[in-house]
């Protein structure tokens, strides 16, 4: 360096004081070339971009570098044949936005084929999910299951098939037959539903008058003997009406006008009739001769509910307690039950005389053996008081019991076990159960909202049919001496009688039986 004017010269050219001719344009240069584009539509700075082009190739412009190596990346990735050159001229090493670009070709998840998968179907059951409304009827319950299965069927859908299935079921090798299912399929069982096809008519076959019937959930008040006469309590009295001539006869009527009839039972061969009355006594007449027999107490209440057992009486009371009378002997209270702790509703003995079922308000069914006071069953799973109980005629450990307003289940118990078999809301009030002894079906009563009689199928409990026509609850319930008709009674004042269990038409022996029977049980006085 020669002399100081060299000097400043040099340091003037490291500052790099003056106007830089080199190099991109700067942030603000660049913005606004992008914002003419998109608003104009066009190169409107097209001379300014071309320099910004030509000026950043001598000046290494980290815009320029980016895109330099995506675009020498890509070229390389989208031919591959110049990297296998012969002799590995040519190859380059993968860098990192080339292995990039790769693993995005392949796929970031496995995606398998849904070929053999029925999303629409998935989709259906989805959107018509069955609805649990109580609002709705068991007959609109049954349409619904009906009309279900018979659209599965029509769209080949099965219940217990797989919806997301990822491989195909494996198709039968053409010429192979199945022995065993030729053999298995031929022992199979005939639908059930055909049996539901009988003919049961809807309407009541008579309509009685009866003026004056007690509107009381815990009592019972109607009761149909083996000699064909329905006995009826209406207030202080009780009266006979016979099925075979429609004539009807007053019993007794009670001396003090605000005691009532309370509860009525026939004995099994229809000779005696038990009466309990609201002044705690059970009274036992001969039908026959209209004649008081014995005046039997022992309760210090109303006796609500009675059931026969060959010589012994059992009365339930709404003193809590079960009393045993042997109508035999002078001392005839033989024994007492206390297993419940509010008022007893219904009782029954089972058809061969073993046990004792009991329901009661404090929601409980107890069964009792007959040689023990103590109940050897108590079943809890009730929510609300239990006055229909019900022996099965065909199996003699199965009881079904009703629920009142607040639970409204049918259960069926399996007494020697004590598990409970089957339980079906029935929607409204259980007041009474009777099964038939022709069919495998149980008839309930009910109260709100229908007020109507329901046939099951046992032992599905299946909705087979409704009965309508009363107005009010049907707190009564029994069965004809041959089991082919159930008369009912409501708070509606009035008797109803269905011919809801006639023998099968199909068989030539069991309908001349029917046709003779019926003869005997009504004569000419139904229409």
């Amino acid at each position: 360096m020669s002399n100081q004017f060299d000097l400043e010269n040099e340091l003037n050219v490291l500052c790099m004081d003056g106007p830089a001719l080199k190099g991109p344009l700067a942030r603000w240069q660049r913005k606004a070339n992008t914002s003419s584009m998109t608003q104009n539509g066009s190169m409107i700075n097209k001379s300014s971009s071309n320099s910004f082009m030509h000026t950043s190739t001598t000046g290494r412009s980290p815009l320029h570098d980016c895109t330099k190596s995506f675009m020498e990346s890509s070229k390389n990735v989208s031919d591959p044949r110049r990297n296998n050159s012969k002799g590995g001229k040519g190859k380059k090493t993968p860098g990192k936005s080339q292995s990039f670009i790769e693993q995005n070709q392949k796929g970031d998840r496995f995606i398998p084929s849904r070929v053999n998968s029925k999303l629409d179907t998935a989709w259906h059951k989805i959107n018509n999910k069955p609805s649990n409304s109580s609002e709705t009827t068991l007959a609109e319950d049954e349409y619904r299951r009906k009309y279900k299965d018979n659209l599965d069927r029509v769209m080949g859908i099965n219940e217990n098939e797989r919806i997301l299935a990822y491989s195909s079921r494996p198709s039968a090798v053409e010429g192979y037959q199945n022995k065993t299912k030729v053999l298995y399929s031929s022992s199979k069982k005939m639908n059930m539903d055909g049996k539901k096809s009988r003919h049961i008519p809807a309407a009541a076959e008579k309509v009685l008058d009866a003026p004056d019937l007690r509107d009381d959930f815990y009592l019972h008040l109607l009761d149909w003997g083996a000699n064909n006469l329905v006995a009826v309590g209406l207030d202080q009295s009780v009266y006979l009406w016979n099925a075979s001539s429609g004539d009807i006869t007053k019993l007794l009527t009670m001396e003090n006008e605000n005691d009532y009839i309370s509860s009525i039972k026939w004995t099994e061969d229809g000779s005696y009739l038990a009466v309990g009355d609201s002044t705690h006594h059970v009274q036992l007449w001969d039908v026959a001769e209209e004649k008081r027999l014995r005046n039997m107490r022992s309760h210090t209440d109303r006796v609500n509910t009675m059931s026969w057992s060959n010589h012994i009486l059992s009365s339930g009371s709404s003193d809590t307690t079960i009393h045993n009378h042997d109508v035999r002997v002078a001392e005839h209270h033989t024994s007492t039950l206390t297993g419940h702790a509010q008022v007893v509703c219904g009782i029954e003995w089972s058809h061969d005389g073993t046990h004792l079922a009991s329901g009661g308000n404090d929601n409980l069914v107890n069964v009792y053996d007959n040689r023990s006071v103590t109940p050897i069953h108590s079943f809890t799973e009730h929510q609300a008081g239990v006055k229909a109980v019900a022996w099965c005629p065909w199996q003699k450990s199965v009881l079904a019991s009703g629920g009142g307003s607040a639970d409204r289940h049918i259960r069926l118990w399996n007494t020697t076990t004590g598990v409970c078999n089957k339980a079906v809301d029935t929607k409204s009030q259980v007041c009474m159960l009777k099964w038939s002894s022709h069919y495998k079906e149980l008839l309930s009563s009910h109260g709100y909202s229908q007020n109507q009689l329901t046939l099951w199928s046992y032992p599905t409990m299946s909705w087979i049919k409704d009965l309508l026509g009363h107005t009010a609850r049907v707190l009564y319930l029994t069965l004809s001496p041959d089991g082919q008709t159930a008369c009912s009674a409501g708070a509606d004042e009035t008797l109803r009688l269905w011919n809801c269990f006639q023998y099968d038409p199909e068989s030539s022996k069991k309908k001349a039986d029917g046709m003779q029977s019926g003869r005997l049980l009504f004569g000419g006085g139904i229409r």
